[in-house]
């Protein structure tokens, strides 16, 4: 049986699906010595080459789907290198013996709260796919006065240079004086959109948490710049939203790391990146 090959590369976790059609696209993948192209299907004894290293990849059976829930701080982004050496959210994140994480979605380098990796780029490329609909839940607060006439505009929708956008849900979330504020939910994962949807009514966002990505909440005892695991029926669910079939092969329970060991591991990454100037 055959399958495409960015799909059976996203399942080992090398990436999301779209940033994989690049690589093919880049001639960076070969499949039994030939250069493959966008649409070829490959069978489980095919010998795939990324830049011209073979790849060792799993049956689909002999991988467990593996979720982590992520609580970003504010000031890391969402890359995996950066020319200045600033911190970024796959610092602190545990090593895989196969493949990568991929992100599920991002946050920009102000926003901080729940982010979402996995070893599976297909549950990632569904989940991220506008035709999914996923919904993202954010706790926004705001400096302005806000009228019920511009809530009812950002209900309604607003053309952004990127097109019409517009929140599923305003609720009230409380405040005091001119800062108030609101939790909103949206199901598009455009550039920025959250606060591009209030600026675009002359209104500052002075803080920015998601709290929700489908039905994925953030916990409430998890510290910032921390994650967890998700357990095995947990990710099921959550693959299930997406139409994917249940994976539960055997595993060993993996804690939640604490901030110290996430400080001291990070520290040796950053370490490790620094330039020798002696």
């Amino acid at each position: 049986m055959s399958e495409k090959l960015q799909k059976v590369l996203a399942r080992a976790g090398l990436g999301s699906r779209r940033e994989l059609e690049r690589w093919i696209s880049a001639n960076r993948v070969s499949v039994d010595g030939k250069i493959a192209k966008l649409g070829d299907r490959v069978t489980e004894e095919a010998k795939i080459r990324v830049d011209g290293v073979l790849l060792k990849l799993k049956k689909d059976s002999e991988i467990r789907r593996r979720v982590l829930i992520y609580n970003k701080p504010v000031g890391e982004l969402c890359t995996r290198n950066d020319p200045e050496n600033r911190p970024t959210v796959f610092d602190r994140l545990p090593n895989l013996r196969q493949g990568r994480w991929v992100a599920i979605g991002r946050l920009d380098y102000n926003t901080c709260g729940l982010l979402l990796f996995t070893n599976d780029g297909e549950l990632a490329n569904r989940m991220m796919h506008p035709s999914s609909e996923i919904e993202r839940e954010y706790s926004v607060r705001i400096h302005g006065q806000v009228s019920e006439a511009v809530l009812r505009t950002l209900r309604t929708g607003v053309l952004l240079e990127d097109g019409k956008a517009s929140f599923d849900k305003i609720k009230p979330g409380g405040g005091e004086g001119t800062n108030h504020w609101y939790n909103v939910t949206l199901s598009e994962g455009k550039n920025r959109e959250v606060r591009r949807l209030w600026e675009s009514q002359d209104l500052e966002v002075s803080r920015l948490i998601r709290v929700r990505y489908g039905n994925v909440e953030l916990p409430r005892a998890l510290h910032r710049g921390t994650w967890s695991e998700m357990e095995d029926k947990e990710v099921n669910a959550l693959a299930a939203t997406v139409d994917l079939k249940e994976k539960t092969p055997a595993r060993k329970k993996v804690q939640q790391r604490n901030p110290r060991q996430v400080r001291m591991s990070t520290r040796r990454k950053r370490a490790q990146r620094k330039p020798n100037t002696k």
